[in-house]
């Protein structure tokens, strides 16, 4: 039996401009704790939280193929030089977030470093933009995949959103079980795509003619004719749409807390690990795409291309497109790493909900991940499974949280002026403003794609931040938080009981409301009009509260529609109209009541829920303090 009231259940408000992180009594990762075991070593966050990033090999040169062919044959020639720009950008953010993760170990990247050096509403506006990245990365992962999946076997398409679905609800169970235990599963499929990616570079740099060109045969192309002039605009836009090769880089520094300590060091070497990775894959993949003279067709991959043309029409090429289904469709678990981090933050910051602080078994932020999995599903659901309308919209958060967390960081060199700070802050700020151009362009270019969806939920989540914010605020004044309280006094309190029979429950609840309060009330509800059975009901519960004599006095109250709640509320306000303790009165009124705790959560549907419609009814209509008292069974 136990004795909850609702009151001790919340937990208050959080204070203050800044509230520490995880593990704010270590911010150097230095000593371990008793749930080490359960977070990331730097191999399990390489495969943890690198799949986003690593699969977006898949889909990211193909973007810039697609872009060029508007300018035939001459325009694919850029490729290589428009990746190059792409890894130098690669290479500026892998420093610039290896140099925020020692700066801000407790997680958090973009919006950590802006809420320090730029600002409330910028590091607002670096969360939103990386809450919209996240839910859009898990959406786009999982239809890619399911895509991949439909396309090698046809019959499937019809039911693509349920296989959307199946692969959500896995991924999150796998979450649910914590990022560690993820990890262990996701290193064998990440480390067979990179193999495998690495094999198509490989062997392809020793080829001086495509091995196969099956893949593409009897599929039409779709290169431009008759163009032979690259602008600066198309060149600006490939390289935008090739950027989204880069999401998921941010997301090792917005999960550092889920790594084992030395977790700075462990996080530092997977953001080098990742950025080196990608770096070779994208500039390996478009070294061959000139090399083998690929052109965009329609129906297959430039990947597929690619692994046809090293490899051959057979057990290899077959072997890459089973990886990058498998790794499509699970990197997702990115944003299942970096997002519920990232809410943590904001909750322990007054900006959502302080039950996205809360964590469950196996160290796992399980509202972050739930809440994830809700609105991805709705995402997925809205969509039909379609890739394509989900693709316009994948990249711009990212950039945004990309362009703030640069600033900031010039802006923390300026601060810092350690050895070398001007070196610093000239990459951060070459890095700022490439990927604010990026920003730009995308944005631009893909505006009536669904882009301005982003456009406007961007500030509606910075406005619901705001009002959290400011509700947590009202919260904390009326509790007066930060302040010393006046002197505890003692207060004069009338318990009243809920009765409905004589049971043991009934004893227990007499028991303890004698314990809480100065008087206590039973009370009973009774039909003004009673009918036969009921008549009977209360004349036997009358007749055995006076047999039992349990020097508690029993209240009748009178209710003309056979109602529960509002009879009860009536009551209870009118004894708060009560003279005060200093007249003889009671200064607090409290209402217990009593429930059954089955043993099996089956068997809550066998209860009547009386309770729950009291509690529900008091706490709408009344001030008075409600406990639930549960007699375990």
């Amino acid at each position: 039996m136990s004795l909850t009231p609702d009151a001790v259940q919340a937990e208050p408000p959080h204070t203050g401009a800044a509230a520490p992180g995880v593990g704010a009594h270590d911010p150097e990762g230095g000593g371990r704790d008793a749930h080490d075991r359960d977070k990331l070593s730097a191999l399990g966050g390489l495969a943890a939280l690198s799949l986003d990033a690593m699969a977006s090999v898949a889909y990211g040169p193909e973007s810039i193929v697609l872009v060029l062919a508007a300018a035939g044959s001459y325009g694919l020639g850029f490729t290589l030089p428009v990746t190059a720009a792409i890894a130098l950008l690669l290479a500026v953010l892998t420093a610039s977030y290896r140099q925020v993760i020692a700066a801000f170990p407790d997680g958090g990247g973009s919006y950590a470093v802006a809420k320090t050096h730029l600002g409330r509403r910028t590091a607002l506006t670096a969360a939103a933009s990386l809450v919209i990245d996240y839910i859009l990365n898990v959406a786009v992962s999982v239809t890619a995949g399911v895509a991949a999946l439909t396309s090698a076997f046809p019959s499937l398409y019809p039911d693509r959103v349920w296989l959307c679905l199946g692969v959500l609800v896995l991924v999150t169970a796998v979450n649910l079980r914590g990022i560690a235990e993820s990890a262990r599963w996701f290193m064998v499929p990440t480390a067979v795509f990179v193999l495998s990616i690495m094999a198509i570079i490989v062997i392809g740099l020793f080829r001086s003619a495509p091995a196969s060109t099956a893949a593409a045969a009897g599929h039409a192309s779709t290169l431009a004719a008759n163009a032979g002039s690259v602008g600066a605009l198309l060149l600006l836009k490939a390289f935008a749409s090739g950027c989204s090769a880069l999401t998921g880089v941010e997301a090792v520094a917005n999960a550092v807390p889920s790594f084992r300590s030395p977790r700075v060091k462990r996080a530092q070497h997977t953001e080098l690990a990742l950025g080196a990775v990608l770096g070779v894959m994208l500039i390996g993949l478009a070294v061959l795409i000139g090399r083998f003279h690929l052109q965009p067709v329609e129906g297959v991959t430039v990947l597929a291309q690619l692994a046809d043309a090293s490899l051959g029409h057979g057990f290899g090429f077959y072997l890459v497109q089973f990886a990058t289904v498998v790794l499509l469709a699970l990197a997702a678990n990115t944003s299942f790493g970096g997002l519920p981090v990232l809410m943590r933050l904001l909750a322990r910051d007054n900006h959502l909900p302080h039950v996205f602080a809360l964590r469950a078994d196996h160290q796992v932020h399980r509202h972050g991940v739930l809440f994830l999995a809700l609105v991805s599903a709705g995402l997925l659901v809205a969509s039909g499974g379609d890739v394509n309308s989900l693709v316009p919209l994948f990249s711009i958060g990212v950039f945004v949280g990309f362009t703030i967390c640069q600033v900031g960081m010039v802006k923390h060199w300026a601060r810092a002026r350690c050895a070398g700070w001007r070196g610093k802050a000239a990459l951060n700020g070459f890095g700022a403003l490439l990927t604010g151009v990026a920003t730009v362009v995308v944005t631009g270019t893909k505006f009536t794609e669904g882009a301005w969806g982003i456009v406007v939920a961007l500030p509606l989540l910075v406005l619901f931040f705001e009002l959290v914010h400011r509700a947590y605020e009202r919260i904390g004044e009326r509790l007066e938080l930060g302040r010393i309280p006046g002197p505890v006094t003692a207060r004069r309190s009338l318990v009243v009981v809920p009765v409905h029979s004589i049971t043991r429950l009934t004893r227990e609840a007499l028991s303890t409301a004698l314990t809480l309060g100065d008087e206590v009330l039973a009370v009973t509800v009774v039909p003004t009009e009673p009918d036969a059975e009921d008549r009977q009901s209360a004349e036997t519960l009358r007749r055995d509260w006076e047999l039992w004599q349990p020097g508690v006095p029993l209240v009748e109250v009178t209710d003309g529609h056979r109602r529960l709640g509002r009879p009860l509320v009536a009551f209870v306000n009118g004894l708060a109209e009560r003279p005060r303790a200093e007249d003889g009165g009671f200064d607090r009124v409290t209402v217990l009541i009593a429930e059954v705790e089955p043993v099996h959560f089956w068997q809550r549907a066998l209860q009547n829920q009386r309770g729950v419609l009291i509690d529900r009814a008091l706490r709408r209509g009344t001030d008075a303090v409600v406990c639930r008292l549960r007699l375990r069974m």
